[in-house]
């Protein structure tokens, strides 16, 4: 029976962005959604400042979503720029998904702004560690028109959406990281 330890590895290395194409049709229960994100509710947080916010889109969200993306690339892009397929593919992307959540900061004043924004990936990592293991693969995308979400997602003054998170069952092989070699990041220090 493999540790803790080795499992939680095995998650991170195997962890891969997976994109709506490869989603299946499959729904993904309101209920393993609340766990899922309560995997997020407990990243570390400078002053229990816990800065994350999420608006989950399924069901019949979905469609509202999909519509309110498309007509703000449609509403942001000059139209010698806009292209129907990048219209067509931002509700596709969302239709395709079992749910797309929305990420939100929100920025307390107590501790400097990078230190909220960092919380937040943290929060997102343990949705997207948890959603791994669940058999859910999913990426964040931050698409141009994310500054224009205020309104739509009711947020408040201090409150920023960061992007969304795209869900879904797959069918895609685990695979591990393409990643430079471990030793191109880290330089040791252990002699005075």
């Amino acid at each position: 029976m493999p540790t803790d330890f080795e499992t939680i590895t095995r998650i991170i290395k195997h962890r891969r962005s997976v994109f709506p194409p490869s989603f299946t049709s499959a729904a993904i229960p309101k209920e393993l959604l609340s766990e899922l994100l309560a995997c997020a509710h407990t990243a570390p947080t400078h002053k229990l400042t816990q800065p994350w916010r999420f608006v989950v889109f399924r069901e019949d969200g979905l469609p509202k979503l999909a519509d309110h993306l498309a007509m703000l690339y449609k509403e942001n892009t000059p139209a010698e720029q806009f292209i129907q397929k990048k219209y067509d593919n931002t509700r596709e992307k969302v239709l395709q998904s079992g749910a797309v959540i929305a990420i939100v900061v929100s920025y307390s004043g107590a501790v400097p702004q990078w230190e909220e924004l960092a919380a937040t990936a943290c929060a997102v990592q343990n949705l997207w560690l948890a959603a791994s293991a669940a058999g859910i693969g999913g990426y964040w995308s931050s698409p141009g028109t994310v500054s224009a979400m205020g309104d739509f997602l009711a947020l408040a003054g201090n409150e920023e959406c960061l992007g969304f998170f795209y869900m879904g069952y797959h069918t895609e092989p685990p695979r591990e990281a393409n990643r430079r070699p471990l030793m191109a990041a880290i330089r040791w220090e252990e002699h005075g």
